[in-house]
């Protein structure tokens, strides 16, 4: 294989890329349907996508598996494998069938932090920006996508609540604003002058990378000397399971995180611990 290979001007993938913006898949999709796909054309020494045969597709899965590749990879490939194949190019094999059962996605808990350490990470910053964003990640639950897609037009300053627009799944919804959260918005306001997005980055109206916002959550659980391999996620995961543990209905849990299945929330009654401090040990 070459590694220096250019696409022919008339890209096979530029079809496949209308389509999804035509059926308004969102960017994160996009991108990963177009890299999972332009691996395969590569590992198969650059046939075209009507010379790919199922023994391609097989070999290539193979592949991953053998290289150690997660369950969620795997299966996300074969989902955008199907869709270019199936529906894009009309190819009749549907995926599964080619001989490779679908991995079972690995059942991980998620990392929660105590109350105290999300404090700590708070204490040690002293960026207001910084600050805030970690304030909010926690406070309502936000993905990292959400933080930095946030608009000033979608705080309700009078409802203490956040419009969270066209998020996973590509649907609204409306999450919570804590007072204290609220009266450091109205400070980062004043001190820093956001035009369109909350948290924009030193181009006025243009908002902060994912990686930046994820550098500063990093930084922020070092400096706190948190010692688990939390991410900015594990702020949004502590978010569901604290109030979980304060008795809140996981029904309402479940709408705040734009969950669709109810069985997507209740992972978090796995690592609540109100129950599980109440049982005795047999040695005591």
């Amino acid at each position: 294989m070459n590694g220096n290979y250019q696409y022919p001007s008339k890209d096979p993938m530029l079809k496949l890329e209308q389509e999804m913006r035509l059926r308004n898949f969102s960017p994160k999709t996009i991108h990963s349907y177009l890299y999972y796909n332009k691996e395969l054309l590569r590992f198969a020494s650059y046939k075209s996508p009507k010379e790919i045969t199922k023994q391609d597709i097989k070999d290539y899965l193979d592949f991953l598996f053998n290289s150690g590749k997660s369950a969620s990879t795997v299966n996300l490939t074969i989902n955008a494998l199907k869709f270019y194949y199936e529906q894009i190019l009309q190819r009749k094999f549907f995926i599964p069938n080619v001989g490779i059962k679908r991995p079972k996605k690995d059942k991980k808990l998620p990392i929660v932090l105590s109350k105290q350490e999300v404090i700590s990470m708070i204490n040690a910053t002293d960026n207001l920006k910084h600050k805030l964003i970690i304030q909010i990640l926690y406070g309502s639950g936000l993905r990292i996508s959400e933080i930095v897609n946030l608009q000033i037009n979608d705080i309700d300053f009078n409802r203490r609540i956040i419009m969270i627009k066209a998020g996973k799944g590509r649907k609204d919804r409306i999450t919570i604003l804590s007072k204290q959260i609220l009266e450091n918005i109205d400070k980062y306001l004043l001190q820093w002058h956001p035009l369109v997005y909350l948290f924009e980055s030193y181009e006025v109206g243009k908002k902060i990378s994912i990686r930046s916002a994820q550098k500063i959550v990093i930084n922020a659980i070092k400096k706190a000397g948190v010692n688990k391999a939390a991410s900015a996620h594990s702020l949004r995961h502590s978010f569901a399971t604290h109030l979980l543990e304060a008795g809140t209905d996981i029904r309402y849990i479940q709408e705040l995180l734009g969950h669709a299945r109810l069985e997507t929330t209740q992972i978090y009654t796995k690592v609540a611990n109100n129950k599980l401090r109440e049982i005795e040990s047999p040695l005591d």
